[in-house]
């Protein structure tokens, strides 16, 4: 009697042992194991609007899983429905799901790339970065459009486009347009740094001013060498009194960026940015200058040249000269290239 009572006891044991193998092989094999194999490092991106169900689809689609029941236990044991965490998180080949799951629930992002255009108007600017986060383009048009806001951000109408540094710069997806303005203005101080601060003031600018003149050298010209050279010639310009009789401008008051022949119709438009009629520089950038075309103006060149044209052969560069009758001359060649070219317009 004592020798079967012994056998059924080992035999419960072994039972639960074994039992207890193969749920411990079960949840590794669910939890543990590798059960995501996308083809190279995939990202899921989770908005506001995002349900259990419908992570769980971004999930699998992107995620390509073995099995994706571990992570449906995961989910209904943690209360994930209630527990939906914006942002943007990697899944890479080879991943198991308690890894994969733990990251979405305690919202353990990846950053990414959020790249800041020389664009012409702040509406390509809004639409970029609306492309690139979670945020609405309509939500940074609305703040760039808040006259409170930019009075806050210490900007107005004309010169909010001076925030802006050109750059690619690591953030999280999910960025509120709170944050996206104090990044933009992090940045914006860490590249006004003492050194070009005292190089604006050397030339008698405010960051807001060079901003202006660099949005026309660039507009001028793509040629990073011959930037220094054009903010020289505009500088002398301004030294002198002149007007800066900047075609660029031209076309950014008449909103039309494809002119590449400036009429005298379009000189008489009555805009503060048109600077064949006003003196000086225009209320704000007419683009958002580069750090290049910045520094171009902080380090433009030394010369006497006040007038330039473009070279006849179409290169983006120009014809430089310090006298009327030369700058003439030039002008003579462009426009007989263009003639030629039946470009009239």
């Amino acid at each position: 009697m004592e020798k079967k009572k012994k056998r059924i006891f080992l035999g419960i044991l072994v039972s639960l042992l074994l039992i207890g193998i193969a749920g411990t092989g079960t949840v590794y094999y669910y939890l543990f194991a590798p059960q995501f194999y996308p083809h190279k490092t995939a990202y899921i991106y989770i908005d506001r609007d995002d349900t259990a169900d419908s992570v769980y689809n971004k999930v699998k689609a992107q995620g390509n899983p073995k099995s994706f029941a571990g992570f449906k236990w995961m989910a209904q044991w943690k209360d994930y429905s209630r527990h939906i965490r914006t942002g943007r998180y990697a899944v890479r080949p080879g991943e198991n799901v308690y890894h994969v799951f733990s990251r979405l629930y305690r919202g353990y992002q990846e950053p990414m790339n959020l790249t800041i255009g020389s664009v012409r108007t702040l509406d390509k600017l809004a639409r970029s970065v609306g492309r690139q986060l979670m945020i609405d383009s309509a939500e940074i048009a609305r703040a760039m459009n808040d006259s409170l806001f930019r009075q806050k951000l210490g900007y107005g109408k004309e010169t909010i486009a001076c925030l802006f540094i050109p750059e690619t710069y690591q953030v999280y997806w999910d960025m509120s347009v709170d944050d996206f303005f104090e990044r933009m203005q992090k940045e914006h101080r860490k590249f006004w740094n003492r050194e070009r601060l005292d190089k604006a003031r050397a030339i008698g600018m405010t960051p807001e001013e060079v901003c202006t003149l660099a949005s026309i050298v660039e507009e001028e010209t793509n040629n990073n060498p011959e930037k220094p050279m054009v903010a020289g010639l505009y500088i002398n310009r301004l030294r002198a009194g002149m007007p800066l009789q900047a075609d660029p401008t031209i076309k950014f008051a008449l909103q039309d960026f494809g002119l590449r022949r400036i009429s005298n119709a379009h000189l008489a438009v009555d805009s503060p940015y048109n600077t064949y009629l006003y003196p000086g520089l225009p209320p704000g950038p007419i683009r958002i200058p580069t750090p290049a075309g910045l520094d171009a103006v902080l380090d433009y060149t030394r010369h006497n040249y006040i007038y330039m044209c473009a070279k006849e052969d179409f290169s983006g560069t120009h014809n430089f000269a310090s006298n009327y009758a030369d700058h003439m001359r030039n002008a003579r060649k462009y426009w007989k290239a263009l003639n030629e070219r039946k470009i009239f317009n």
